[in-house]
């Protein structure tokens, strides 16, 4: 029998694809995981087996996602068309990466997903698979199969007992990752329909947050944080922490009309506190001793990295060498960031560090002043000079 190795999340999409894969004559192999997802992984296991698959492996990737994926698009600033922090689409690589790792163990030639034809996750899988282990055959069940909703779905899982969570009342799609929450299908499909409350999964309504505000002080080292409130924390803590602390203050909520790889639109939803949170911090350290060149030309290369990943093209040679140009801009990136927490909106309002360029003799319009401005003068006549007639 031939084997295949799924990539498995035990949500309706890959639950299906178990059974529908044995249909056709597969011995199915299910990977999952653990991206800090905060789900019970030794009930996903039997859950799979229920199903119908040989084997179910389960591997803890929370310290490799966070140290190889999510704080290198930290460094980048990455954010894709304003909002999106990437969660999804920076777990999509490593899982594939460790997909292919199962598939050589188990001697399988296939491996497959549950992503959609429409989606961006199915780009992500593939090229991921294709540089990574190009003798893999891919199967895409959801492009393949008769089922032609998630109603359809729905209805050949109770027909074939797989327990599944979404219903007809509640047809969302959620995928959750310790950097934030996606979340897409139901009624956010109509982008005139306000998001109703259970949508959300981590994230506090703005009528539920604290009365008072929260304020926040995070030190990063060349780029990388490393305390908050003067705690040092590890990566995976320090996320998890900004994300209960966030959440509780509704920061991170995105809604997006976004334009999708494969050309066409779509509505999601984003949860991401503590993505939001770092973000805004480190950017805000970099303001503070980035000089003017550095700052202007790492906006342009910013965007294309946050490109890159969501167009699956992590594993790409301009996705490392941008590494290397991002790495080096970090060098000088250290002190502390002060952040106030209030109402849904996170704002820096303290920055520090030993490698600031700001002078306050030279900024500031009191006493101190020590800045020459009779010689703007003559700055201005060379600067405007090619274009005085």
């Amino acid at each position: 029998m031939k084997k295949v190795v799924l990539a498995y999340s035990g949500g309706l999409d890959t639950s299906c694809c178990i059974k529908w894969l044995k249909e056709k004559g597969y011995d199915v192999i299910t990977f999952s995981a653990d991206l800090g997802q905060g789900i019970d992984f030794e009930a996903l296991k039997k859950r799979a087996i229920a199903t119908g698959a040989s084997k179910a492996y389960v591997k803890d990737l929370i310290d490799e996602f966070a140290r190889e994926f999510i704080l290198p698009a930290l460094k980048a600033n990455a954010i894709y068309e304003s909002g999106y922090l990437l969660a999804t689409a920076l777990g999509r690589p490593l899982i594939a990466k460790h997909l292919a790792e199962v598939a050589e163990k188990e001697r399988a030639e296939f491996v497959a997903h549950g992503c959609t034809g429409k989606g961006n996750d199915q780009v992500r899988f593939e090229v991921a698979i294709n540089i990574l282990a190009p003798e893999l055959r891919v199967i895409a069940p959801v492009r393949e199969w008769e089922l032609k909703s998630r109603e359809a779905e729905i209805a050949y899982a109770r027909k074939h007992n797989i327990p599944v969570e979404a219903t007809k009342e509640s047809p969302y799609s959620i995928d959750r990752n310790l950097w934030g929450v996606s979340i897409e299908c139901g009624e956010l499909e109509d982008p005139w329909q306000e998001p109703a409350k259970e949508v959300y999964q981590i994230t506090k309504d703005l009528d539920q947050t604290p009365a008072k505000p929260r304020y926040l002080q995070i030190f990063f080292e060349k780029g990388v944080p490393r305390k908050l409130d003067d705690r040092s924390l590890d990566l995976v803590k320090l996320v998890a922490r900004l994300n209960e602390i966030g959440g509780r203050y509704g920061i991170g909520r995105y809604d997006m009309v976004e334009n999708r790889l494969v050309g066409i639109k779509s509505r999601e939803v984003y949860e991401a506190p503590a993505a939001t949170i770092l973000h805004l911090a480190h950017k805000g350290l970099e303001a503070l001793v980035f000089d003017r060149e550095l700052a202007h030309f790492k906006e342009g290369l910013s965007l294309k990295y946050a490109e890159l990943i969501y167009n699956g093209l992590w594993y790409s040679p301009l996705k490392k060498a941008l590494d290397a140009f991002f790495g080096e801009s970090q060098r000088k990136v250290t002190g502390t960031v002060r952040l106030k927490l209030y109402k849904g909106k996170c704002e820096v309002v303290g920055r520090k560090s030993k490698y600031s360029l700001y002078k306050k003799e030279l900024a500031t319009y009191g006493k101190e002043d020590k800045f020459d401005q009779k010689a703007a003068e003559g700055f201005i006549k060379v600067w405007g000079l090619p274009y005085k007639k």
